[in-house]
This record gives C-alpha cells, sequence and structure tokens, in this order.
C-alpha cells in the first residue's frame, strides 16, 4: 500500500463559483430528466384518464407539486442559461476570470428571472 497523500479535495480547497456552477449544471441536467419522466407520466395518465389523471392533477396542484414545479422550471432555464454560457466558451469568449464571475451571477439572475416569469404568466 503506498503512504503518498491524496490529491487535496475539499478539506483543502474552498468552493469557487467555477466549481459550484459545474456541480449545479450536472445537478439540474439530473433534476430535468426526473421531470421529463415526471412529464411522460403525466402524458401517460392523460390517456389512462379518469382515476390516473385525477390522482396526477391532485397532486401538481398541492404544495408540495407546486414547489417540484417551480423547482424544475428553475433547473430548467438553469441548465439553459449556463448552456449558452458554455457556448460562448466554446466560440472563446469569456475565459478572463472577471468575465466568468460575471456571466455566473448573471446565468443566476436569468434563470430566476425566467422561472418568476414562467410561474407569473
Amino acid at each position: 500500500m503506498s503512504t503518498r497523500p491524496l490529491s487535496p479535495h475539499l478539506q483543502v480547497y474552498r468552493p469557487q463559483i467555477t466549481s459550484v456552477m459545474s456541480i449545479l449544471h450536472r445537478i439540474t441536467g439530473v433534476i430535468i430528466a426526473l421531470g421529463a419522466i415526471a412529464v411522460s407520466l403525466w402524458i401517460e395518465s392523460i390517456a389512462r384518464g379518469g382515476p390516473w389523471y385525477g390522482s396526477l392533477s391532485d397532486f401538481l396542484v398541492s404544495v408540495p407539486g407546486r414547489v417540484l414545479l417551480i423547482i424544475w422550471t428553475f433547473c430548467t432555464a438553469y441548465h439553459l442559461c449556463n448552456g449558452i454560457r458554455h457556448l460562448a466558451w466554446d466560440i472563446g469568449y469569456g475565459f478572463e476570470i472577471p468575465q466568468v464571475y460575471r456571466t455566473g451571477k448573471l446565468v443566476v439572475v436569468f434563470a430566476t428571472i425566467i422561472t418568476v416569469g414562467v410561474w407569473l404568466i
């Protein structure tokens, strides 16, 4: 067994906006995929009719259902905005540290604005 130390991990490095945004991008992708499964179940409940649709509709209009839908909406908006940010990086724009921080904050702001806009309309 090697006695060499392991690479520094969370004990040494504090989270930075770049690492947090990257982790959140992955997490929101998973949440969007789970939401897509939920949407397909909702569509199936429409096809099955009656009690299936009624049960799912009752859940979606409840407080926990609305909270899940709002979270899913925010994750979709965040993933979209951060994806656009990554596309800008792919063409060579925005690599300077001040731009990275500014665009990271803008992603969160625009995702919040989109989420609020979707739920107010």
